[in-house]
């Protein structure tokens, strides 16, 4: 099946199920403070929440990958659906910050093993450019989330108690059981994936892991996310206290970031019809070390607010079209382990993210800290372009 006869629905449908993953992390944002003061826990406290979050994922999809090769993608999909909702549920009566840290975990191990049976699906139908394609098409349509999850949330709170943000969370989970069985599991809809080798889940990890020309993109990939994390992780002490701005205010320059992953998700749509996924990924990861640097002047040199806005979203943006083109790039070389190759993109990039995510707690509470941490995240990525650059060089002097 090629892009162009996947059916709007199925994009739709697999978008929906990935914007579980930002809604989960960013609807509650506008809530810190309410939450530190309702557990009487500081802010810096509940920001381990994430970390916590973003850590377990990672095991989760690790845990889903190669479950999801060998037994099916719809058993791990709802399982993770439904481990989502019952720990939502758990969190949303939590009276303590173990509870919900563990509620946390429970419920991103919940989404680990959603979340990572969505870029399988997309290989099980499509594969190359045609792959890259429909991650962007998912991706217009999932970047919404971000923008609109802290509105949610700040919404959310002028009705009631924060509480009540998990178990909205528990609702999606739900309405989406019935959308995947209808549009992806049943009828002519449902794709017979490529036979996939019976073997252990060691036994798939360490064919993917043996395949070495694709090892650069996990690294690539977690350095990108990772740089994306740490604001997110921070954007409620960047907005809110540094620069003083109000829950509604947080709301709207929050989204402005996704308003730029949106255009270079537009943009990154365009040039594939024109140039291949690789060297969009070299072209956008070169514009995210440019806002980098940008980033970097605008914090030491005390540049207004509005002025380090536009840098955080060239920096931030770039993610719109880094992402799904390394997706796409990596995906290529396991036409069979389609599962099992996701849940280690992932696991990589979430694991990282949240060990350095957790590891940035011992930093200094400052805004030059924060973009500090920022910038070393994304040096892998940006070491990784320049590397990929000069063997391009390279071959093109030995021919």
């Amino acid at each position: 099946m090629t892009q162009s006869k996947t059916p709007f629905i199925v994009v739709l449908s697999l978008a929906l199920t990935m914007m579980l993953g930002p809604f989960s992390m960013d609807t509650y944002l506008p809530a810190f403070p309410v939450i530190g003061e309702s557990l009487d826990i500081s802010q810096q406290a509940v920001s381990l929440s994430v970390s916590v979050y973003i850590f377990a994922m990672a095991l989760g999809q690790l845990i889903g990958g190669a479950l999801s090769d060998r037994f099916g993608r719809q058993r791990v999909l709802m399982s993770g659906l439904a481990i989502f909702a019952l720990s939502s549920i758990a969190i949303g009566m939590a009276d303590s910050l173990n509870t919900l840290l563990g509620g946390r975990a429970v419920q991103a191990i919940g989404a680990g093993l959603t979340l990572v049976s969505v870029p399988a699906l997309v290989r099980d139908r499509v594969s190359g450019r045609d792959a890259a394609k429909l991650f962007s098409m998912m991706g217009f349509i999932m970047v919404l989330a971000p923008g609109i999850a802290p509105s949610v949330g700040s919404a959310i709170l002028s009705l009631g108690s924060w509480h009540y943000i998990f178990f909205a969370l528990a609702a999606y989970a739900v309405l989406l059981v019935p959308l995947l069985v209808r549009v992806l599991f049943s009828g002519k809809r449902k794709v017979s994936r490529a036979k996939s080798p019976q073997m252990s889940l060691l036994a798939r990890y360490k064919l993917v892991l043996s395949t070495k020309p694709a090892l650069p993109f996990i690294a690539w990939q977690a350095a990108s996310f990772s740089t994306l994390m740490m604001f997110i992780t921070y954007a409620s002490f960047i907005y809110q206290g540094h620069f003083e701005q109000s829950p509604s205010s947080f709301s709207l320059l929050f989204a402005a970031n996704i308003v730029a992953m949106l255009i270079f998700n537009i943009l990154n749509r365009i040039l594939l019809s024109r140039l291949p996924s690789f060297r969009i990924l070299q072209l956008a990861t070169g514009c995210q070390a440019l806002g980098i640097v940008l980033l970097v002047m605008a914090a030491f040199m005390e540049w207004p607010m509005y002025a380090f806005l536009v840098a955080m979203m060239l920096t931030i943006g770039t993610v719109g079209a880094i992402s799904p083109n390394i997706q796409a790039c990596f995906l290529e070389y396991f036409p069979t382990s389609g599962g099992t190759a996701a849940a280690l993109l992932g696991a990589a990039q979430f694991g990282i993210a949240g060990i350095l995510s957790a590891l940035s707690a011992v930093l200094p509470h400052t805004l030059e800290a924060v973009v500090l941490a920022m910038a070393a995240c994304g040096s892998v990525a940006y070491w990784l372009l320049a590397r990929s650059i000069i063997k391009e060089r390279a071959a093109v002097k030995a021919r």
